[in-house]
């Protein structure tokens, strides 16, 4: 990078537009475009490393591979469904105004293939997941030495199943870094200074693709863990894994669509979206340069996030294995801020107005370096990152008072344990919304008094949380790793002694660092929605500046002012705040409906197959998965639909001003209903283990029934609803983005027709109100008669041992 010419000094222009890719960054973007390829080199080299560890007993591999059988034919069956939908949407870009047809088909092709890369990275986390569970629980099984045989180390053996966990995370980290930088990046190098607007394809394609597997696969795995504990465990008082159990396959399928696959799409779609908002206000504020400097803060996150996931290697002193994650997140994020430093004053000019390529006066003028401003903006969003893991941490950590009171109410019953609970997660959202919101207007005060730079600051702040998304998904996939290795240890009854604790004390830590990976990823969602909100206002004014209209007063269409008494706003913003409530609750609800299929199908199994207690009769475990599978893939429709419609709704009824509004209502009520959803589950969770460790009573107690109720709560809160409100925001927000300027056509000038404006608003609804009544028709399966999922369950019935 010092090799090269700075961008503010002359360089050879290879678009007619104000901000233009010259020829030195088109190098340097190149240059990105090879450090996103390296990180797919590193997956590799990771995958090579985890595949060599050994797979243990032959009843563990196979119940090993029926949760790949289960987890490859529901993912396979849910991305052929959303084909069908990313074709029509496709089309649909097609119709959307734009600056003539190259942008139109670069918009929709970037579409599917952002939808493809955040399903491509969401199947690979899954995939690998799938192998590596079974790897983890042999590791830990050297713990317990055979007959004759000396004591083993136990912090030895314990590091390693770890590391083989952790780097399992690291290939899924390394791909969503790699595929979401080289994608931007070559629609940079394609389309130069029209790159903002073909990345808005990209980026609805990963946030639509990562909603849908989100909701997906939180209702399979959640209906799979609530009706397996809910019989298992408080009805039949049998462990939570026990073999005997006939959703216990389902359970472990769950763990890998709902968390691996669902978790690797949704951050690479928040990768994906920051790069989006991030190039089309840096293009607007930074002009050349901020064609190019939004790319190089994530691909310096890249090469950290390298190094991040290698330094997480265990040490004998520490207090357990989150100490040795810490160390690897915060030697990431360190190295990160100096490297950014090295960049911005190498990289970006000394003064505003030596910005080549900015057309804004208030810019060119404005004194200051805005090196001090990039630079800033980058370290508060590592800051933020940093932050919300510890305070993450505190909320929903074993060894902290929050996890610790929950367990002592659960002395008194189910009733004060979800109470508990819920306390936890109000209280921890406060705090975290509050640590989001000081970063944003941080960032947004070193704008000064340009509005265009002050977004811009909030956009560079995204991308600096981005430089540790490596390390962050590589600690959330550790987490359903963990459990599923937990699980075939415990089905296989092959791991006893010192090594299933070794692997429980590993799924401990797992639940902490998937609530702390909710926690990041929620803030990344809030600062890409917030930077795309001003993307929003940037394209507003634009358009209205296009057709020759001024921004208009009051109840107008036209009207840009978040002034709430006016009536329009007003009803926006509880419109936004009320869709946001009613996503949750048709997540939930979803999950309730699902999980009380399986509840009526395990206590059948147990009723007509007395002899599954006894061991002399074996469950139907792929009736469990048919079910899950069923109702995942029934329940996309409803709230992929309420997503993209709401907005075009309010916009065509009540204006772009009022569809503003809509946005910011979103943006506060999904934050706090986001943190609340995430850390209420992952408190409960980790309650449940403290009692199950001995604890308040221990494991069979009435205190460990009152929290397996409240982890049950907990489960679609933390798994299902809380984390799909991170796409649903950007989603919303780049729905918005996108119909603007059709809204502002239809509302003023020569193109004005009311017509099609109350046309569109009326079919908006009605698909609304037609997807939430048939969601809310469907009843619980509590028969054989309906239709079982194809190909789902060809092995899942023999393939485990009892």
């Amino acid at each position: 990078m010092a090799g090269l010419s700075t961008p503010h000094q002359l360089g050879h222009p290879t678009t007619l537009a104000a901000a233009v890719l010259t020829d030195d960054n088109r190098i340097i973007v190149a240059v990105i475009a090879a450090v996103a390829l390296a990180a797919l080199v590193v997956a590799g080299v990771l995958v090579r490393q985890v595949l060599a560890a050994g797979e243990g007993t032959d009843s563990m591999k196979q119940i090993a591979e029926a949760v790949q059988e289960g987890a490859k034919a529901y993912l396979a069956r849910q991305l052929r469904t959303l084909g069908v939908f990313a074709v029509v949407v496709f089309f649909l870009l097609m119709l959307l105004p734009a600056d003539g047809w190259n942008q139109r088909a670069g918009r929709s092709a970037f579409f599917l293939i952002g939808a493809g890369f955040s399903a491509a990275t969401g199947y690979i986390g899954m995939w690998l997941a799938v192998r590596s569970n079974v790897r983890v629980a042999a590791a830990a099984r050297e713990a317990t030495p055979a007959e004759g045989e000396p004591e083993k180390d136990l912090t030895t053996v314990s590091h390693t199943a770890m590391k083989i966990a952790f780097r399992t995370g690291g290939v899924v980290g390394m791909f969503t870094v790699g595929l979401g930088l080289l994608g931007a990046s070559c629609v940079v190098l394609v389309y130069a200074a029209d790159a903002p607007k073909v990345l808005e394809g990209f980026g609805l394609g990963a946030a639509l693709i990562a909603m849908f597997m989100r909701v997906g696969g939180g209702i399979f795995t959640k209906a799979a863990d609530v009706g397996a504990d809910l019989v298992g465990k408080v009805e039949q008082g049998i462990p939570e894994d026990d073999p005997r159990n006939a959703a216990t396959i389902a359970d472990n399928v769950g763990d890998n669509v709902g968390d691996c696959a669902g978790m690797a799409a949704d951050l690479f779609e928040s990768y994906a979206v920051t790069l989006v908002a991030a190039l089309i206000l840096g293009k607007a504020a930074f002009g050349d340069s901020g064609l190019a400097f939004p790319l190089i803060v994530p691909a310096i996150g890249v090469l950290t996030a390298m190094i991040g996931i290698f330094a997480v290697a265990p040490r004998r002193a520490d207090r357990s294995g989150m100490t040795a994650i810490n160390r690897g997140f915060f030697i990431s994020a360190l190295i990160s801020l100096a490297l950014v430093a090295t960049a911005v004053f190498v990289y970006l000019p000394a003064k505003y107005s030596d910005l080549a390529g900015v057309t804004d006066a208030a810019i060119k003028g404005k004194d200051g370096d805005p090196r001090i401003l990039a630079l800033v903006a980058v370290a508060i969003g590592i800051l933020l990152a940093a932050v919300i893991q510890q305070l993450t941490g505190y909320f929903t950590e074993t060894t902290r008072r929050p996890v610790r009171d929950i367990g002592k109410t659960s002395l008194t019953g189910p009733a004060t344990v979800i109470l508990a609970g819920i306390s936890v997660g109000l209280e921890s959202a406060v705090y975290t919304a509050l640590l989001i919101g000081l970063g944003v207007y941080g960032a947004f005060l070193l704008g000064g008094t340009s509005i265009m730079l002050a977004l811009f600051a909030v956009a560079l702040a995204g991308t600096g949380l981005l430089t540790t998304v490596g390390v962050i998904v590589a600690m959330d996939t550790f987490g359903p790793v963990s459990d599923n290795a937990q699980g075939i240890a415990e089905m296989s009854g092959d791991v006893q002694g010192a090594g299933a604790q070794v692997l429980t004390n590993l799924d401990a830590v797992g639940n902490t660092t998937k609530a702390i990976t909710k926690g990041i990823a929620i803030a990344t969602a809030v600062l890409a929605a917030s930077a795309l909100f001003g993307s929003y206002r940037d394209a507003i004014t634009t358009n209205v500046q296009d057709v020759g209209a001024k921004l208009t007063g009051p109840g107008s269409p036209l009207s840009l002012s978040l002034d709430i008494s006016q009536p329009n706003n007003l009803v926006g913003l509880i419109a936004g705040a009320a869709v946001v409530f009613l996503f949750s609750g048709l997540a939930i609800n979803a999950v309730s409906r699902s999980a009380g299929s399986v509840v009526f199908e395990v206590r059948r199994q147990f009723r007509e197959k007395p002899g599954i207690m006894t061991f002399t009769e074996k469950p139907e475990y792929g009736k469990v998965v048919d079910i899950c599978t069923k109702d995942a893939l029934r329940e996309l429709a409803t709230p992929g639909l309420l997503a993209v419609m709401a907005p075009i709704f309010i916009g065509f009824t009540l204006g772009v001003g009022a569809l503003g509004s809509y946005l910011a209502g979103a943006i506060g009520a999904g934050t706090l209903m986001a943190v609340f959803l995430a850390n209420s589950g992952g408190a409960w969770d980790n309650a449940k283990k403290l009692v199950e460790d001995g604890h308040y009573g221990g494991k069979g107690s009435e205190a460990h029934a009152a929290t397996v109720i409240g982890d049950t709560v907990g489960d679609p809160f933390k798994d299902t609803a809380g984390p799909a409100i991170n796409p649903l925001l950007k989603v919303m927000n780049l729905v918005s983005l996108l119909i603007a300027p059709a809204v502002i056509k239809f509302s003023y000038g020569s193109d004005k027709n009311l017509g099609v404006r109350i046309g569109v608003a009326v079919f908006a609804l009605l698909v609304i109100i037609i997807a939430v009544y048939v969601s809310k028709r469907r009843g619980i399966a509590v028969g054989d008669d309906e239709e079982s999922a194809e190909g789902v369950s060809n092995s899942a019935d023999h393939a485990v041992v009892s």
